[in-house]
């Protein structure tokens, strides 16, 4: 197994621990449970809002899983060629957080509508991590 499928099977299993958490444990505040927000405590006192809230996290998870899926498809059937194009898209694909998601939650964490305090920093390096993740094994893959 080299570089490449490595880093794409540790994405894939840590992926699959973030769909567990949002698919069985949503309210959680660790993995990319949505308890971080405090607005999901406050969805609970609006039925509608929270069935509203309840899809959007459930399409989040649905939507990461067609993206395991897919790798998993790719990891076992496909040469080194398409497993390095695989992972230019990942880096291009998860660098996105960072134009449209990242704003958001980083405003959301300064004006306290985070718990805990700071995670938006958090989720910031965790996101860079799997973006360096790839990098690294691109960059090695070329050598």
């Amino acid at each position: 197994m080299n570089v490449l499928s490595i880093s794409i099977l540790i994405f894939i299993l840590l992926e699959s621990l973030n769909i567990l958490m949002l698919y069985f444990n949503p309210g959680s505040q660790m993995g990319n449970g949505v308890g971080i927000f405090n607005a999901w405590e406050r969805s609970k006192a609006d039925a509608e809002m929270h069935l509203f809230v309840r899809y959007l996290v459930n399409w989040v998870a649905g939507t990461k899983l067609i993206f395991i899926a897919l790798l998993i498809v790719i990891l076992l059937s496909t040469g080194d060629n398409t497993k390095l194009l695989t992972v230019v898209a990942l880096i291009a694909s998860i660098s996105s957080f960072f134009w449209r998601l990242f704003p958001i939650v980083k405003t959301l964490d300064k004006d306290n509508h985070i718990t805990p305090q700071g995670y938006s920093k958090t989720l910031g390096f965790m996101i860079a991590g799997f973006i360096g993740l790839f990098a690294l094994a691109l960059a090695w893959s070329l050598l």
